[in-house]
């Protein structure tokens, strides 16, 4: 883990680790008298917004989760944009070590949800664009020598090894048998041995989610760099058109937006490829919870099923 920053507040840190030990009520209590806010959006890990001595906003991040270098990515990534001075991500304070839950701060980015934009082709527009720009960033430090969490190596792992044995297990369900078919034409394409293929690296946030995005005066900013390494652009790409966030945004949209997710007649085959792998692992993903989540695994395998078939609108 990174050396603690000096500037971090470590008497505010210590209260806070205390408050939340205690939880409910009381954390409640310490927080108001700590001039500290929780804030919403952190799915697995704990934020909260305080302002400094000095004025500033400042949104402290607490890390419950701290498996694959969470926190030392973040940080990473953060200080790797800063050179930049973009005002899409935000600006890395100080990062505390302190285990089991080690913190940073960083500055607070102001907006609105992206996925609530009226104007869903310029949101996306305005996106791809601040993703042009973290790829243009020249790789260095651990952001050079860490993949991507979730990449697409990942991937593969859940739809040559996970998804496979539970199917075997659970060959009685009726619907064992399609899911076994789309995993056999997956492999009869190639997609596999495609994903895996040598390509330029180039800077990822990692995390394709819509929710981490926001439309503010600058353009589309994001946040949230804990799943952050190298990638390149074609899987990057079809990352976030198959994330299960954006099943909200049309395909004809997102085919607008090729272009400019770095999707070219060089590497469409690349991009063609990615996205099936994409698609099927949130597929793998949901047939774990096909009975609670019904509608949603029903959407996504015939989302699946039109990838694999000639109705593509990205053939």
């Amino acid at each position: 883990m990174t050396t603690r920053s000096h500037e971090a507040p470590q008497d505010l840190l210590a209260a806070l680790r205390q408050a939340r030990a205690r939880g409910g009520e009381a954390l409640s209590n310490s927080l108001a008298r700590l001039g500290v806010r929780p804030l919403t959006g952190g799915m697995q890990n704990d934020l909260y917004r305080w302002t400094s001595p000095d004025g500033d906003d400042t949104v402290i991040k607490f890390y419950t989760k701290t498996d694959r270098r969470r926190a030392d990515r973040e940080w990473a990534a953060l200080n790797l944009l800063k050179p930049q001075a973009l005002r899409t991500v935000p600006s890395p304070l100080w990062l505390d070590p302190t285990e089991p839950e080690p913190a940073l701060g960083m500055t607070l980015l102001h907006g609105t949800p992206l996925i609530e934009a009226d104007d869903q082709l310029n949101a996306l527009r305005d996106l791809a664009a601040t993703t042009t720009q973290l790829q243009a960033v020249p790789l260095s430090g651990l952001m050079a020598e860490l993949p991507r969490i979730d990449s697409g190596e990942h991937y593969l792992v859940r739809l040559t090894q996970a998804w496979p044995e539970l199917l075997d297990k659970q060959a009685d369900d009726p619907l064992a048998p399609a899911m076994q078919k789309l995993l056999a034409i997956w492999h009869s394409n190639g997609d596999a041995e495609t994903v895996i293929e040598h390509d330029e690296p180039v800077l990822s946030r990692g995390d394709a989610n819509l929710l981490n995005w926001l439309q503010t005066h600058d353009g589309a900013a994001c946040v949230d760099f804990e799943y952050a390494g190298f990638s390149n652009r074609a899987f990057d790409a079809a990352d976030h058109i198959e994330h299960i966030s954006a099943r909200d945004v049309p395909d004809s949209v997102w085919v607008e937006v090729l272009p400019e997710l770095g999707v070219t007649d060089a590497n469409r085959k690349r991009f063609a490829a990615n996205q099936r792998t994409c698609a099927l692992r949130w597929l793998a993903v949901l047939w774990k919870q096909r009975d609670r989540r019904h509608d949603e695994f029903t959407r996504q395998h015939e989302r699946v099923e039109m990838l694999f078939g000639s109705s593509s609108p990205y053939a």
